[in-house]
């Protein structure tokens, strides 16, 4: 879209651009300028080579961005559905470093706090980083490069929606987290209470893993039954929570958390004593106010009532 001050300067930078943007790798074709009845605005339409979603389309348009920026006289703009969603797509991509630096770093610090360790909040963080990279590459394998698409009823295969990611770590790292403390509190909470940390991870698997194992194969089914969905967007996106919700479940939280936790030992539950006089002393456990009753129950006061 090319607008100016009049219809003179509107109709030359609108030939220029013309000339420029059909010169460009990967455009097709250029129609003939459109203008409006003022003339102070005219429409171009640009067919491309490839598919709207394919990447040499994508790096058309940056290209067809940069010879336009330099055309003086007119304000002029590549928009349009495939422009959009391209722009769509890499403020999401820029953004997503950030995203998700900031959810990680923040379940570090909150599992800090309750579980007065280091190592179990890197641990969770680096599972759930696990579950999404796993997550992602079965989704892309099946929806975007389609192996076994037709078990799944993807008749084409292609690009998955902008937002899936955001969407999908969103809503996993929630459940993520959900797992991980129904199943380590119950270990701190043994730990805490005298439990070796071998026994400890035994009785909070013993405890909770029925509990884990309940929950997920809930969600498992909830989303599981957006696949069936004929649009390919819902079903991508059913797809990939049903399969987040297994991986994060099954295999992070009831196989290789458990394993991790035996292998550190004592270690897991180490933090560095000045770490934790500046965090505060949440008491998940109830440690205090054992040591209250009990010291209340060995006193002479509560001997003599």
């Amino acid at each position: 879209m090319v607008t100016a001050a009049d219809r003179a300067a509107t109709t030359a930078a609108a030939g220029e651009a013309a000339r420029l943007i059909q010169q460009t790798p990967g455009v097709l074709a250029v129609a003939p300028p459109q203008p409006n009845a003022a003339g102070t605005t005219a429409l171009l339409t640009i067919i491309p080579k490839a598919g709207p979603t394919a990447a040499a389309t994508e790096d058309a348009v940056h290209a067809i961005r940069a010879k336009v920026a330099a055309i003086g006289g007119a304000e002029i703009a590549v928009t349009g559905a495939t422009a959009v969603g391209i722009d769509v797509s890499d403020k999401l991509a820029d953004a997503m470093p950030v995203y998700l630096l900031l959810v990680v770093g923040l379940s570090v610090l909150l599992l800090m706090l309750v579980f007065r360790s280091i190592l179990v909040p890197v641990k969770a963080a680096l599972g759930f980083l696990l579950t999404v990279g796993s997550t992602f590459g079965i989704t892309v394998a099946i929806f975007q490069e389609g192996h076994l698409a037709g078990l799944l009823g993807v008749d084409v295969p292609g690009p998955l929606v902008s937002f899936l990611p955001i969407l999908l770590i969103g809503i996993l790292f929630g459940l993520a987290m959900d797992y991980e403390v129904f199943l380590v509190s119950r270990m701190r909470e043994d730990y805490v209470h005298g439990d070796t940390p071998r026994q400890a991870t035994i009785n909070g698997m013993g405890h909770n893993a029925r509990v884990v194992t309940a929950a997920a194969l809930i969600m498992t089914a909830v989303f599981g039954g957006f696949v069936f969905m004929n649009d390919p967007i819902i079903k991508s996106m059913g797809f990939a929570l049903a399969v987040g919700v297994l991986v994060d479940a099954f295999v992070v939280r009831m196989t290789l958390v458990p394993a991790v936790m035996s292998m550190l030992g004592r270690a897991a539950w180490w933090l560095p004593r000045a770490l934790d006089r500046a965090l505060p002393d949440l008491d998940v456990e109830g440690e205090r106010l054992r040591h209250h009753l009990t010291a209340r129950a060995a006193s002479p006061e509560h001997a003599l009532l």
